[in-house]
């Protein structure tokens, strides 16, 4: 693959889900799933070849109309930008086959109305999210989250229900409040920087009070969209109450897009900026965020309520990334940043693949006994081994137990907060997997205890539980297979491997 052959394929991985989008909306409803899913996979392709493109040739650059900024947009591919596309996308199907099973079936609502409605929402809310990996400019940044939020809202509500209806409100008024934030910082940071462009906009900021009161919008207008502690209130009852394969779109993949705004500008943007003390803040605030979801789910009787409490606990894992790779100006060097950039990011990968596995053994568990209630689970071992597996495997990777995917996550943010320091992190981090296991185990009890009255189980369709299964094998698998993504997590970001000492051994 030539460098060239890159910049129709970032196009592509917005244009491709658009273009689903509408022949989806446009064609019979006989066809919807089956041209959703021929998008979807079109859409894993071109993802697919971006991050085989950025391995090979390095970060790319795209002028869309063949203007540079500040007059055009651009688009921008890194490593970073490529593993959040590829993770979308290795979630996006199995997704998707769950989904055209579970409508199929009349699961839901009981009307197959939602088939109709599912395929252009979910296909331009990816679109939405791989505009948001790509974009590199602060109004088209804007535009693609208000896509991804109204397009995530109208999932969330998919069902028609009266639980449903009312959390979705709730998360309508909550990204409303996020946009506008979000929206007033933009138009500070322009009239103050003169330019929209992250790189123009990198390169004027300073100390200006205004350009710090830009910094702090944008930066809540995010924190409100990505459900970080105390402004998580909307996401429980969102993520709870939508239907099992949108639970697990909304969980596992859209508060991944905003988070991975803030760890942008982070890094690229506020850089110099970012004060001690403000990154001490957030990771304040990530710690309080892993002991409160942690506690609420263990509190939950209901398995989605637990599961959707877990994702305000899991993401505040994430925000302890922050505090660690900002390091004072006068540091000669900060060897940990590394560990502490892969094991952020292989946080958020491991959450994804775990995550939407966990909502859709809980949509299997729900389908079969007709209950949400955790009591309602018990005996189910024997007559639901599969889903239990995938429930099992999946809780794994949440706490952190080898060799999953989270325990490499929880392993590299420990190294790294001995390593700066920073070593108030560690009891959170290892808090907030202790208090993991409490809610995944307290399930799991339930599935392995013996019931003298079996209540007669509703079938399930096969391919559903096939489906939660493979999320969750991937959940673990990336856990042995680190030294790719990490390699291309290494691609045009400031963060690099260090280097071992002269005359160490390799």
């Amino acid at each position: 693959m030539t460098a060239a052959a890159l910049s129709p394929l970032m196009a592509a991985a917005v244009a491709v889900p658009t273009a689903g989008a509408l022949a989806a909306f446009l064609l019979p409803n006989r066809w919807r799933a089956a041209v959703g899913l021929g998008f979807s996979v079109l859409t894993l392709l071109a993802t697919f070849a971006l991050a085989a493109g950025v391995t090979l040739h390095g970060p790319q650059d795209l002028f869309l109309g063949g203007w540079a900024p500040p007059l055009g947009i651009r688009l921008h591919l890194d490593g970073l930008a490529a593993v959040f596309l590829a993770m979308t996308a290795l979630v996006a199907i199995p997704v998707g086959i769950y989904a055209r099973t579970f409508f199929a079936a009349g699961e839901g609502s009981g009307s197959t109305d939602q088939t109709h409605l599912f395929w252009p929402l979910w296909l331009i809310l990816w679109a939405g999210m791989n505009g948001v990996y790509l974009s590199a400019d602060l109004f088209n940044l804007y535009v693609m989250i208000e896509v991804t939020g109204i397009s995530a809202v109208a999932l969330a509500v998919l069902s028609g229900k009266v639980p449903a209806l009312t959390a979705g409100l709730r998360y309508l008024l909550a990204a409303l409040v996020g946009s506008l934030s979000y929206l007033m910082g933009v138009a500070l940071m322009y009239g103050t920087a003169g330019a929209l462009d992250l790189a123009l906009v990198a390169e004027a900021m300073d100390r200006q009070w205004t350009l710090r009161v830009a910094m702090g919008l944008l930066l809540v207008g995010l924190m409100v969209k990505t459900a970080l502690f105390p402004l998580h209130f909307w996401l429980p009852a969102a993520h709870s109450a939508a239907l099992p394969p949108v639970s697990a779109i909304l969980s596992a993949l859209v508060v991944k897009a905003t988070f991975y705004l803030i760890l942008r500008f982070w890094v690229e943007v506020f850089e110099g900026s970012v004060t001690i003390a403000a990154s001490q803040a957030m990771g304040g605030l990530g710690a309080a965020a892993i002991l409160w979801g942690s506690y609420q789910a263990l509190r939950q009787e209901r398995l989605k309520l637990i599961v959707a409490h877990s994702t305000v606990g899991q993401l505040g894992f994430l925000f302890l990334l922050l505090p660690l790779i900002t390091v004072d100006a006068t540091a000669a060097e900060a060897p940990w940043l590394a560990w502490a950039w892969h094991g952020g990011i292989y946080q958020a990968l491991a959450h994804a693949f775990a995550k939407a596995s966990l909502f859709l053994a809980v949509g299997i568990f729900v389908i079969a006994v007709g209950s949400d209630d955790r009591r309602a689970s018990v005996d189910l071992v024997g007559r639901l081994p599969m889903t239990t597996f995938a429930f099992g495997l999946a809780g794994m990777s949440l706490i952190g137990l080898p060799p999953s995917g989270g325990f490499v996550a929880k392993w590299m943010l420990l190294k790294a907060t001995f390593a700066s320091g920073q070593w108030w992190w560690a009891p959170v981090i290892v808090a907030g997997s202790f208090l993991t296991a409490g809610y995944v185990f307290g399930i799991l009890r339930q599935a392995f205890a013996p019931s003298e009255r079996r209540q007669p189980l509703r079938q399930v369709p096969k391919t559903l539980e096939i489906c939660a299964l493979a999320l969750a094998v991937l959940a673990i698998l990336i856990g042995f297979r680190s030294e790719e993504v990490l390699t291309l997590l290494d691609i045009g970001v400031p963060f690099a491997e260090p280097a071992p000492p002269e005359g160490s051994e390799p």
